[in-house]
């Protein structure tokens, strides 16, 4: 995925080089092509696809956040978990993380969706799936992207110690056998979405613990206040 691998920083590419050269990465940027070339439009955009690894460098990681696939909706995904640029409404799931980040440590509830805040102070923003067709949601699932993304955290949890992965609902939870769960804290709850939020989502308090692990480990804890 000759392209692709040209839009991540030096970093990135050198840790994840050799999964350029794998067939199913050959096999993901056919089909990505394929599905352009019939008209079919695809969030992000290509520039934007990326833009997980562009904001938050490998040194700068503290936090993961894992998603499961962009939001299908016009003008939503940018690159980043959960996330929606500054001027589009943020989704449910999105308000109810902003319900949960004011109940746990006092936050404003912002008035955008823009987690690039988060993403620069070390707040990795990955989605298991990177692509997906317009309006139809888990369209891009099974097509390559989760081999890419197991990799990505897989070396990632290798190379830097005390790393905090958070983990919202059963998908995301199932990358946790990923994790070295010696080396780093794994925080796991319910699913932000308004289908599950009261089952363990709204008070798992993931923002202080966060933090708190952060902070004993002599690290700079994440400001979580979107200005």
């Amino acid at each position: 995925m000759h392209e692709s691998n040209l839009s991540l920083p030096d970093d990135w590419k050198n840790l994840l080089q050799d999964e350029f050269s794998k067939t199913y990465m050959d096999q993901l940027k056919t089909f990505l092509l394929a599905e352009k070339k019939v008209g079919k439009e695809i969030y992000p955009q290509s520039s934007e696809i990326f833009n997980a690894f562009n904001i938050t460098s490998i040194a700068n990681v503290k936090v993961v956040i894992l998603g499961q696939d962009p939001y299908h909706g016009a003008a939503q995904a940018h690159g980043l978990s959960f996330s929606v640029k500054a001027g589009i409404k943020p989704p449910p799931s999105l308000q109810n993380i902003f319900k949960e980040l004011s109940s746990d440590i006092g936050c404003t509830i912002p008035s955008h969706g823009d987690l690039s805040g988060w993403a620069h102070q070390g707040v990795l923003l990955l989605n298991s799936v990177l692509t997906v067709e317009a309006n139809s949601a888990a369209s891009h699932q099974g097509k390559g992207w989760e081999l890419f993304t197991d990799i990505v955290i897989q070396k990632l949890q290798q190379v830097k110690p005390h790393l905090v992965f958070i983990l919202w609902g059963k998908f995301a939870q199932s990358k946790a056998p990923l994790i070295d769960s010696d080396r780093h804290l794994i925080l796991k709850a319910a699913h932000p979405s308004p289908f599950s939020a009261y089952q363990g989502f709204f008070g798992c308090k993931h923002f202080s613990k966060t933090n708190e692990f952060l902070h004993s480990h002599q690290q700079n804890t994440i400001d979580w206040e979107l200005k």
